[in-house]
């Protein structure tokens, strides 16, 4: 099955690249491009991509509106945010729209490829020096922090879950967790899936959020 992929990104080259780059890939193809949020928006609709790479800082629109009316329509277009992560203060808040990942451009462009393969399986990502970066952001300028919701409950999660939500936090993969947990990678996969459920998370990346707004997660002081 070929992945159809949306390129949203105000700068030509960095679609240029993008597309040249999946070119060589025949399970993927670029069914079109956008150079902004409220373009991209219009083509998930013309097109029916399965992906969207998005870039968050576009004129007009931005990549978290575009985001959050992508996810909220219905489209099943899933959308992998990719931008300059040290320029951007946005990262939660394109999660809190409903990206399933967040990968930087400095990526090797092999681990982006994968990362759009991971999405549009249905699974989510978010690199582990991202998660670093963002949890670290948010403790040094809470006055930054875009307004959280109130805490989400965690009753009804055993405390082996609770392990495996803390390390989903800090953005260990499975296999990371299973070797912390001394436990199989199906288990930890089993606790992950358990985990999604109880909390009604749509994917990996809402339970990272989970992870850290109901004090989970903390950064290192």
């Amino acid at each position: 099955m070929t992945v159809r992929i949306l390129l949203a990104d105000d700068q030509p080259l960095v679609r240029s690249g993008l597309r040249v780059l999946i070119a060589d890939h025949p399970d993927l193809e670029v069914a079109g491009e956008a150079a902004t949020g409220a373009e991209a928006v219009r083509l998930v609709g013309d097109l029916c991509p399965d992906v969207v790479v998005m870039d968050i800082r576009m004129p007009g629109m931005d990549g978290i509106e575009a985001t959050r009316r992508i996810t909220a329509g219905p489209s099943a277009a899933r959308v992998l945010v990719l931008t300059t992560f040290d320029e951007d203060d946005h990262v939660y808040g394109a999660l809190r729209a409903g990206a399933s990942g967040f990968v930087v451009k400095d990526m090797a462009l092999d681990d982006i490829l994968a990362a759009i393969r991971v999405v549009a399986a249905g699974d989510a990502l978010i690199a582990p020096s991202v998660t670093r970066r963002l949890i670290a952001d948010f403790a040094g300028n809470p006055a930054a922090a875009p307004q959280r919701p109130a805490r989400r409950p965690l009753g009804g999660i055993t405390e082996r879950e609770r392990e495996v939500l803390t390390l989903v936090g800090r953005g260990r993969s499975n296999t990371e967790i299973a070797q912390d947990l001394f436990i199989t990678v199906a288990t930890a996969k089993a606790h992950v899936s358990r985990l999604l459920t109880k909390l009604g998370a749509r994917d990996r990346v809402q339970l990272v959020i989970t992870a850290y707004e109901t004090g989970l997660v903390t950064p290192p002081r």
